[in-house]
């Protein structure tokens, strides 16, 4: 079964940034990521990323790879992996198995091959990623604060980021929850998440929408100086 992995990376100096930054087209050929099934270089916004304004220091790598033998793997060898995590100050990976994919991510669904939803205990996490149409971005970061500040405000959440392809068009946000019951309460919640996501849905706001759902395998690495999911009862933690 496939597995998914989401690699984030902090560079701390200005030359470093600079080098990320050229990374997003040198480093974005398909041939480079012959053991992928899919590969997307991103970056975040400000604070915890749900924000329009850039945040040079925080970049990302979400990949697709067969299974989970090959998935820690790449992540210790793959040139380009290795490349980023040595210039980087700090970096973090979570290894991902779907059970839940549907919509479609730059036109396929790159997680066909899901999982038994009761397959794992322990931490779940949410992947959402939208294309925004142009005329419609205004209205839609206009919503993105107040969705921000409740998730922050939720003390369930294990972690979560912003990232993105495109500033302003391409969104992706990403959390993981102590388990689905508590996941699902946040997201039936008719709060700023659910409001925004009918008012996209009833105006047509969004080009391409795409939904994931996973099971924590483990993680790899630290963020803010520790493991976001130390701790966190029934994880693989250090799984490669």
């Amino acid at each position: 079964m496939s597995v998914a992995t989401l690699s984030l990376f902090r560079f701390s100096s200005p030359m470093s940034r600079i080098w990320v930054i050229g990374q997003m087209a040198l480093a974005r050929p398909r041939r480079l990521w012959s053991g992928a099934r899919f590969v997307k270089l991103c970056g975040s916004g400000t604070g915890e990323g749900f924000t329009p304004r850039p945040n040079w220091s925080v970049w990302a790598i979400f990949a697709v790879w067969p299974d989970l033998e090959k998935a820690r793997d790449h992540i210790a060898n793959h040139r380009v992996i290795s490349r980023w995590r040595t210039r980087a100050a700090e970096s973090w990976t979570v290894f991902l198995s779907p059970f839940s994919a549907r919509g479609a991510w730059a036109g396929v669904n790159p997680l066909t091959d899901t999982t038994d939803p009761q397959a794992h205990n322990g931490p779940i996490a949410a992947l959402t990623r939208a294309t925004v149409k142009p005329r419609h971005a205004p209205a839609f970061w206009a919503r993105v604060p107040d969705i921000s500040a409740r998730i922050g405000a939720d003390r369930n959440v294990l972690f979560k980021i912003g990232i993105g392809e495109v500033p302003l068009l391409h969104q992706v946000t990403f959390s993981i929850w102590p388990d689905a019951a508590r996941m699902a309460e946040f997201a039936r919640h008719m709060g700023p998440h659910a409001a925004a996501m009918k008012a996209a849905r009833d105006n047509g706001w969004f080009a391409e929408e795409f939904y994931a759902r996973f099971h924590v395998l483990g993680t790899q690495g630290q963020w803010s100086g520790t493991d976001p999911l130390a701790g966190a009862r029934d994880t693989e933690r250090h799984a490669a």
